[in-house]
Formats: structure tokens, sequence, C-alpha cells
């Protein structure tokens, strides 16, 4: 897509100024309990150049990507998503069988129905209602949101929530700038009634189709199906304009995070701990550093595992809780952003 197309003219002013009547609050919900399971297999960017003949250090400068985890060819999306559900209802310390609400985040369903949501939920031996949210890399804020939703209205008394994707199987292995970015893994976490301090503080929601070309998987939908000719371009292979998609991306985090503090009557020195989308470094730490935010706030495990979509997320909580960095009462800026064009950010409070 051209820097010059109505519909990128159109992305790069969404979001903008401080539409506070878009912000929302989900207090009164708690997670009880996080988990995470990246793949065994690790991919490192030697091993892009020997098998793709890519350049590690251009991957590490532009993207601060050193190594992703694949998916053995065994495994999909509901594999991934299962384990790292019995890991967070572990920590949780909650039978499965009390879980009466699940949803799934993902873009890399195992199939197109049954939803990997459902395939989940009979493999944990659930007895509960089951679906996915497709809203790409902004899907685990989008299903947080949802599922946050239910037990403050009372329709939930513990949901499980997970995110993940299996990226490597809807790359294009020619496509060189596209190809090293992108990993796989899931997340979870498990939710409960909490108290009046606990939960979204404040949370913003958005989207823009128009900037749905900037970010696409053309083919193996309704609209084009996958024939042998669609198969032989590589539409059902994921396409990015990098380019486009970085500055997007940078503005959105900005303007979303400034929606978010400023209806809490926060600032960046408020917030213990920043959790963004892991999608790139030098993304990252451009609207961190436009913010205001220290980078010794900033979460980051990217140069481990790559952008996993729905899952970068979760699997970044998790980590950071295992460290130390997250804690109860601490408030924590989760924000994602991607295909869609979709966008989530809000402060939690766990």
């Amino acid at each position: 897509m051209k820097a010059n197309s109505p519909a990128l003219t159109k992305v790069a002013v969404a979001g903008s100024g401080q539409n506070l009547s878009r912000v929302r609050t989900l207090t009164g919900v708690q997670i009880l309990g996080i988990g995470s399971y990246v793949p065994s297999r690790v991919v490192t960017n030697e091993e892009l150049e020997r098998t793709h003949g890519l350049d590690p250090k251009w991957i590490v400068q532009r993207t601060g990507i050193r190594e992703r985890r694949y998916a053995a060819p065994d495994e999909a999306t509901s594999d991934l998503c299962y384990r790292a559900a019995l890991r967070a209802l572990d920590a949780a310390h909650v039978d499965p069988a009390d879980i009466d609400f699940l949803l799934v985040a993902t873009f890399t369903p195992d199939m197109s129905t049954p939803s990997t949501a459902c395939l989940v939920q009979d493999r944990l031996g659930l007895v509960c209602g089951a679906c996915d949210v497709q809203a790409a890399c902004s899907g685990f804020v989008y299903a947080l949101a949802l599922g946050m939703s239910m037990v403050v209205a009372g329709q939930s008394r513990l949901c499980l929530v997970i995110g993940g994707d299996c990226n490597s199987r809807v790359i294009d292995p020619n496509d060189k700038k596209t190809y090293p970015l992108f990993g796989d893994g899931a997340g979870a976490v498990v939710l409960a009634p909490g108290g009046p301090d606990q939960g979204l503080l404040a949370y913003r929601l958005g989207s823009d189709g128009s900037g749905g070309e900037l970010l696409m998987r053309p083919a193996c939908g309704s609209r084009q199906v996958p024939t042998p000719e669609a198969l032989e371009r590589g539409d059902h292979y994921l396409k990015m304009d990098g380019r486009a998609v970085f500055r997007w991306a940078v503005n959105t985090i900005c303007d979303s995070t400034e929606e978010v503090l400023a209806y809490c009557g926060l600032t960046p020195e408020d917030i213990d701990l920043v959790i963004p989308h892991q999608a790139n470094t030098r993304i990252i730490n451009s609207a961190m550093d436009v913010l205001g935010f220290p980078r010794s706030k900033v979460f980051q495990n990217l140069d481990r595992y790559g952008n996993t979509s729905s899952g970068s997320i979760p699997i970044a909580m998790d980590e950071a809780r295992a460290e130390g960095y997250l804690n109860r009462g601490d408030r924590v800026l989760l924000t994602g952003f991607g295909a869609g064009l979709t966008w989530g950010t809000g402060i939690l409070v766990i």
C-alpha cells in the first residue's frame, strides 16, 4: 500500500486525541493465576541464515529478536493453549470443573470449525460455554476485557482466558522481512470476582478496518478460497506493509496510553510496569520514549520468542510474575496492537 493512500491517511490519525468517551472501566475482578507455554523447538537467527539466507545482524538491529519458538509438526494452536491453561489453573489452585466460561484469542485456529476454544474445552473437560475471539495481536486484551465483563456482570465466577497462536504456519518463508518476526506460543489467565480496586481501572479498545490491507492473510476465508492458484501466489500467507505498520503502531500505543492515563488521572510515574505486545523492540522503545516511560519499567522478552501474536502479552505477564516484576496491587499498563487494524490498551491491577 502506498504511503499516500486514503486508508493509510485515515489509519495514521485513528485514535488520536483525548477521546475519553471511549474509555471504560472494569473493576471488581481479579486474576487468580497466570500460565504460559512455548514449544520446545528453538529457532535462532543463525539457523534462519543457514536455511533462508537471512542476516542475523539485520534481524537484531531492526527487531531485537534473536530467536523464536516453532510448534512441532504434530502441535497446533489448541495444544499450546491447552498447556498454558493447565499451568494457569494450577497457579490459581482451581479445579477445571469449576471454570464456567472459556475464551480463546487466536487468529490461527486449528480449523475454521469447531473453534479452538471448543477443542480446548473438551480436552480440559470443562462444562461451560466456549468461543474464540479474533483480533489478531490485540486479541488477548480484547478477550481479557470480555472475560472481565462477564465476571463483573455476575455471568461468570471463574473465567479462563487464553491467548495463543501458531504463527509459523502462516508466515511466508520467502518474505525475508516478515518471516523472522514471528514465533509460536500461548498464555492464559484465570479470572474471578475481586475487590473494588482490582481489574481494569481504564481500558480502550479500538479498530480501523480501512487499514486492513496493511496486515492481512487474503486467502483461506469465504472471500478467497484456497485454490491451487491462490496457494501458488502465496495468498494463504500473512502479508504485511512493515513500514506503515511501524508508524501506525507507535502512534496507536501513544494515543491509547495517553487516553487511559488521562481517564484515571495518572502519569507514567504512577505505573509500576508496562507489558506491551511483543512485536518489535524499536516500536516499543519509540513509543515508550515519547510517553516518558523509563526502559526499566518496560518488560520485554521478544528477543527469545519473537512476535507470538495473541500469546505475547500473557506469556510476558507470566514471565514477569515469575521474575518478580509483577505483583499484587501493581498498576500494569497492557497495550496490544495488530491486524484488523485493532488495538487494546488498559491499566490493570491484578
